[in-house]
């Protein structure tokens, strides 16, 4: 590794240090009652108990796949409505109010409900998360497309393209960006929503997790769960970046 990786990689670390220290500096103080605040090092330790004696791999797989799938259906449906709406102004008009009347709606509330209409397996699931994914995937989705600038679209049709070969080589490479971002937007949200969507009945999970811990006031439990939702959702995240990277490096060859 260079100079310039180890400068990065020592001031991406510079922030968890300061975290942790600032931790032991909170629970040292004596402002706060120390069985309230378990030390990084006890945090760790139950990290690897729970990693190697009670299946926390398991938890983690669980609460991935719903995140996965609830995004991939969230965003998977939010992509072509944001575009409708971000590219025809009628129909921004017409379904606005109803996607921002619902997308104040927090998914907890609706967990009576959708134990209702859809009982309390898996499926239940997967619903809080792809609300939450589409709601916040899809506006970001017609709040970018609707940038976009037509000048575009009017130098193609200088050039001679047809409708089809402006949507495939024009709209489509300048709508990726967007995508990515909503799926980016929709990522963290699904994640933040991960532990209602696990109030719904569920026996594996960190959502699940850290419930059944508040329930017997394990703290340290709930610091693991906590940290390792925050971990995983970084990792997926710098993912996502490093796949943007790739797929839209022509906008940097472009501004170049």
């Amino acid at each position: 590794m260079n100079g310039a990786g180890l400068r990065r990689l020592g001031l991406g670390l510079l922030p968890w240090l300061g975290a942790i220290l600032l931790w032991y500096c909170v629970r040292w103080s004596g402002f706060v009652n120390v069985s309230l605040i378990p030390a990084p090092h006890q945090v760790a330790t139950k990290f690897f108990e729970l990693l190697t004696k009670e299946g926390l791999l398991i938890d983690i797989f669980a609460s991935t796949r719903r995140v996965f799938l609830g995004v991939s259906l969230g965003i998977l449906v939010a992509v072509p409505v944001g575009f409708l709406l971000g590219w025809y102004r009628p129909a921004r008009t017409f379904a606005d109010p109803m996607i921002n009347f619902f997308r104040a709606l927090p998914p907890i509330a609706l967990i009576p409900l959708v134990i209702v209409y859809f009982g309390v397996d898996e499926v239940a699931k997967l619903v809080i998360l792809f609300y939450a994914s589409f709601f916040s995937g899809v506006i970001v989705m017609y709040e970018g497309v609707s940038q976009i600038t037509p000048l575009y679209i009017r130098v193609a049709q200088t050039l001679g393209a047809n409708q089809a070969e402006i949507f495939r080589k024009v709209i489509i490479p300048l709508t990726v960006p967007h995508i990515l971002t909503a799926l980016r937007v929709a990522l963290g949200v699904a994640w933040a929503t991960l532990v209602a969507s696990e109030l719904i009945a569920a026996q594996r999970g960190l959502g699940a997790m850290i419930q059944n811990a508040s329930t017997y006031f394990l703290l340290d439990v709930i610091y693991v769960g906590i940290i390792c939702i925050g971990l995983i959702a970084l990792i997926m995240d710098m993912i996502l970046r490093r796949i943007t990277a790739r797929l839209l490096v022509w906008q940097d060859r472009a501004v170049a």
